[in-house]
């Protein structure tokens, strides 16, 4: 390149396109899975806290006839089904709810609601499936569960 004056330097040559080409998506995609990352596994968090307190309101459903005789300290199975599923709806949530292990156990399972992307709405994906669970366990007796 020539100089029409001894003051003029030369021109840039198109270096620092390069550099940004490389870097910005990969700062951009950086900041995407920080961002979305960490919002999908606050949405996981509250799926999984939804689900611990539906599987606590669902083991207080006790079958009064057999603990009031001392058989057995159990969940009526109907009504601890029908109190997670309330409290699911009630935290606008859906999912599962099963009594196990004899009527000493539930699981609830939770679906949603997905996790609406920021940052991956740009590459297309616009939302992130989110899914809690949680199991209760009747535990009665100092020492642990007793059964009778």
């Amino acid at each position: 390149m020539t100089r029409t004056s001894p003051n003029e330097l030369p021109r840039d040559a198109g270096s620092i396109a390069i550099y940004c080409a490389i870097v910005v998506p990969a700062l951009l995609l950086i900041i995407g899975l920080t961002v979305d990352g960490g919002g999908k596994i606050r949405a996981t968090e509250r799926a999984n806290r939804v689900a611990q307190e539906a599987a606590r309101t669902a083991g207080q459903q006790l079958d009064a006839g057999q603990a009031i005789t001392g058989t057995a300290i159990v969940v009526d199975p109907g009504k601890a089904v029908a109190a997670a599923q309330s409290y699911l709806a009630a935290a606008g949530a859906t999912g599962d709810a099963s009594v196990t292990d004899g009527g000493r156990q539930i699981v609830v399972t939770v679906n949603g609601p997905a996790y609406q992307t920021k940052f991956f709405s740009l590459m297309g994906i616009s939302s992130l499936d989110v899914h809690g669970k949680a199991t209760a366990t009747l535990i009665y007796g100092v020492n642990g569960p007793e059964v009778p």
